[in-house]
């Protein structure tokens, strides 16, 4: 049997490949979703490990967010003096970081900044931890004086830049425009994963970053030789004032690097997710694969049964087969994943995550992980057509009868109908009952209507293909009948086959629906709620210097400036987003609803709560919140309580001050801006962008393009969706064309039939492309569908988060279905091009 099996298998390698293909494609996205992470981490792990010292001294920072900017805090200069004198240390170093520092090329455009950060640093000759010198010189020297700059290595060659010529850097710190020669360009231990360095003198970088004060964010002090990281923490930690903390090495690195992995631990589960779909998707080739296989395959089973093989042989049969294609798709997977991962890292370093200087990671849980994926998924798909095998009779399985009995899917339709309840319950319960997270509760109901309507998709498809037929019957004539009878002969074929693409289409629908209405969404809270003309934002999602602030506000016919923080804190233990506004301008940030109180109130030491913060935590004005932001902990008094606010949705207001207090840094994250009485829109705007001319880091917008800058972000999450859903589609299209040629295969006696009777090779053609029209039409019928349905449920598990618009993007579905049905044409070439070259005394011949 073992041996039969094989010659099976090698027979009919072509169509095997096709189920192998789908597996390949779905290991491959899994295999490559972790070499990227491992290669991400392995990055990060050695970059940390650069960027702290023996003992690291800083602000009392308790669990830091990355949602946060860094903290404001600073230690005093003449701390540095005294932590090198501590027994056990060879010197301290006291350290400037500025994060939003950033080159700008000789063409003008900013270097890098989306994504990875731009850092302005003081030089220091201190060593990291264990002894590693974190820079090395690469040409020039180190900055001595003012006016002088050191860039890393990759920046200096994005911006075009020599030793010897002047570099022009914008900056967050108090001067917003820098010029300075560059005196030396540098490499960093572990690279810089996109970020940028520009290395300053000490005394300017205080100019710069420090407002001239003698301060540091942070000092690292070297061990002695002999000396442990813990044993000299130990001793450090007894000369610090209150506030301040002294963390070993190890520690800050192991913890910053875990916080950088955890923020990116999106990227590993939004390409498994993916990579999920395509299994899923996969999945249904290889049933449909194996069960077709299998009923060509009857008279040999059978064969094989009155020679004396069991039930279990013929089931273990088909099952070897199907062990085969999942290992020789996994390893073809884990191959193709490593080429997927190089794709993903050259993507991400277009966007700046550059990660060129690592070597991919390949670990041994990679590897097992996609082995054992592709193998249990391909078990799983054939397990049913090898039990099916195994039970059929060898007198009935004699017989040259491949169709599938209408009573087979009695049991198929009760399944899937519950899954579709239970789905539909799920989904009910996610929009309409007091549930926690409810999206996950959406999510759920999601997949158990999908899969369930793929299980029935046979039934629920009768009514597609018949009113699909009627336009074939008086289109075609009786090639358009044949075409129709064709599909309905085996109806559990066509609906496993449609069922694949109507997958792909019901996600891409989805997303379709949820992008028009957040796009809409968008259109409503700008016309709605925005009042000021204009708004000023960075470019690359940054913060900016205050001075920005300060010289629009002096622009000729400019109203009123309201400067706008996103920031963090922590309330009862959670992790909770707070916005600083100036209480003097609230006007220009649109009408907010207020429950009690007035936003223009706001002083240092109070705050108003959002209404769905105070009512959960059972707040009211007079109550007093302790808000905590970097270990800083302050008591707020609830002077106000606030409304649904689509530009002040967050669950805390604070003025400015008040948020600096917590140690929010003086950057601004958006300016709104008004102009004055009877001045010109297009004058002002143009001032406006005059003023911004040399600062490439921040844009000047008005309502109209600031409703397009929104849209235009939302329409690049959805082409990058559609292009990984792209896959689900692809792995569709084989499917239709193995099933067609499996087909033509089946009824070879029958085309050889139809031909002697004079059925044209051009009708022969054309009957298989109705028929594979058929099948992409349910299934992208079925899936915008389900699509809509989706969307609309998604829109409104969405619509407290500010997505309260629906929109059904009816012209674009109308296209995701014309293009199927383009895609079924495309299909149905290779199976009609081999029918039609069949000979027809050969066929008619054929058992």
């Amino acid at each position: 049997m073992l041996r039969a099996s094989w010659k099976s298998l090698m027979a009919r390698k072509l169509r095997l490949f096709m189920s192998a293909f789908a597996i390949i494609l779905g290991v491959a996205f899994v295999a490559g979703s972790f070499v990227f992470t491992d290669t991400l981490g392995r990055s990060f792990d050695s970059i940390m490990n650069s960027t702290v010292g023996d003992v690291v001294v800083r602000p009392v920072s308790g669990e830091v967010d990355l949602e946060q900017q860094p903290s404001s805090q600073t230690l005093p200069g003449s701390l540095v003096k005294e932590l090198a004198s501590t027994p056990g240390a060879a010197r301290a170093d006291g350290n400037i970081t500025n994060f939003g520092t950033f080159v700008v090329g000789k063409n003008g455009k900013l270097i890098g900044g989306f994504g990875p950060p731009g850092i302005g640093a003081n030089y220091t000759d201190g060593p990291a931890a264990k002894g590693l010198q974190p820079l090395s010189l690469a040409s020039g020297r180190w900055p001595k004086a003012a006016g002088e700059v050191v860039l890393d290595e990759k920046t200096a060659d994005k911006a075009g830049y020599l030793v010897g010529e002047e570099v022009n850097i914008v900056s967050s710190g108090s001067q917003p425009r820098i010029a300075a020669r560059l005196v030396g360009i540098a490499t960093m231990e572990g690279g810089t994963a996109g970020a940028s360095l520009s290395i300053f003198d000490t005394a300017q970088a205080r100019d710069l970053f420090m407002e001239g004060k003698d301060t540091y964010n942070d000092i690292w002090v070297t061990a002695a030789e002999g000396t442990t990281q813990q044993e000299l923490r130990d001793a450090v930690a007894k000369k610090l004032p209150a506030g301040v903390e002294a963390v070993t090495g190890n520690s800050a690195a192991k913890a910053a690097a875990s916080d950088i992995q955890e923020a990116l631990g999106f990227i590993t589960t939004f390409l498994l997710i993916f990579a999920g779909v395509a299994l899923v998707v996969g999945s249904f080739l290889i049933i449909n694969t194996f069960s077709i296989l299998v009923a060509q395959r009857s008279r040999e089973l059978a064969l094989f049964r009155a020679l004396g093989s069991t039930r279990r042989q013929v089931a273990r049969s088909v099952l070897f087969e199907a062990t085969v294609i999942g290992l020789v798709g996994s390893v073809i997977g884990l191959g193709l994943g490593v080429v997927i991962a190089i794709g993903i890292r050259t993507l991400f370093g277009q966007f700046g995550l550059d990660l060129s200087g690592q070597s991919l990671i390949i670990s041994p849980r990679t590897v097992i992980v996609s082995l054992v994926v592709g193998l249990v998924v391909t078990l799983v798909a054939a397990y049913l057509p090898a039990r099916k095998a195994g039970k059929v009779p060898p007198v009935a399985a004699m017989r040259d009868d491949a169709v599938l009995a209408e009573s087979g899917m009695r049991g198929r339709i009760l399944v899937g109908t519950a899954l579709s309840v239970i789905g539909a319950a799920l989904l009910g319960t996610g929009l309409f009952a007091d549930v926690p997270k409810p999206t996950y509760w959406v999510g759920g109901g999601i997949l158990g209507v999908v899969l369930g309507m793929a299980l029935i998709s046979p039934l629920v498809g009768r009514p597609v293909i018949a009113g699909i037929g009627w336009v074939y019957r008086r289109t075609f004539g009786a090639v358009g009948l044949m075409a129709q009878q064709n599909a309905q002969r085996n109806p559990r074929r066509t609906g496993a086959t449609a069922s694949a693409l109507m997958i792909g289409v019901t996600l891409v629908s989805m997303m379709a629906v949820f992008g028009a209405s957040a796009k809409a969404s968008i259109d409503k809270a700008v016309e709605k709620e925005f009042v000021a003309d204009y708004v000023v934002s960075s470019v690359v999602g940054t913060p900016f210097s205050t001075e920005v602030t300060k010289e629009l506000a002096a622009v000729d016919g400019v109203g009123e400036v309201a400067a706008f923080r996103w920031d963090a804190v922590k309330a009862k233990g959670e992790q909770r987003g707070v916005i600083g506004i100036d209480p003097g301008h609230i006007g220009v940030l649109g009408p907010t609803p207020m429950v009690t109180g007035r936003l223009a109130d706001l002083t240092t030491s109070t705050v108003s709560v959002s209404q769905e913060r105070a009512s959960a935590d059972g707040l009211e004005v007079g109550s007093s919140v302790d808000l905590t932001r970097a270990g800083t902990t302050k008591p707020f008094t609830v002077s106000a309580i606030h409304g649904e606010s689509a530009l002040l949705s967050s669950d805390f207001l604070l003025s400015l001050p008040a948020l600096e207090s917590l140690g929010g840094p003086r950057t601004d994250s958006f300016l709104f801006i008004t102009r004055d009485a009877g001045t010109s829109a297009t004058q002002v705007g143009r001032d406006l962008d005059t003023a911004l001319a040399d600062l490439p880091v921040v844009t000047v917008k008005d309502q109209g393009e600031f409703a397009d800058e929104q849209r235009s972000q939302i329409n690049q999450m959805l082409y990058l969706i559609y292009a990984l859903l792209g896959l689900a589609v692809i792995i569709a299209i084989l499917g239709i064309i193995n099933t067609l040629a499996l087909s033509v295969i089946e009824r070879t006696r029958e085309i050889g039939l139809l031909r002697a009777v004079g059925l044209s090779r051009r009708q022969l053609k054309r009957m298989l492309r109705l028929e594979s029209i058929v099948i992409a039409l349910l299934g992208a019928t079925l899936g915008v569908g389900l699509g809509v349905a989706f969307g609309m449920a998604l829109q409104r598990s969405l619509a407290d988060d500010g997505i309260d618009v629906l929109a059904v993007p009816w012209p674009q579905l109308g296209f995701f279905v014309a293009l199927a049905g383009l895609v079924g044409i495309l299909a149905a070439w290779w199976p009609g091009w081999r029918a039609s070259k069949l000979d027809i005394l050969r066929a008619v011949t054929t058992e």
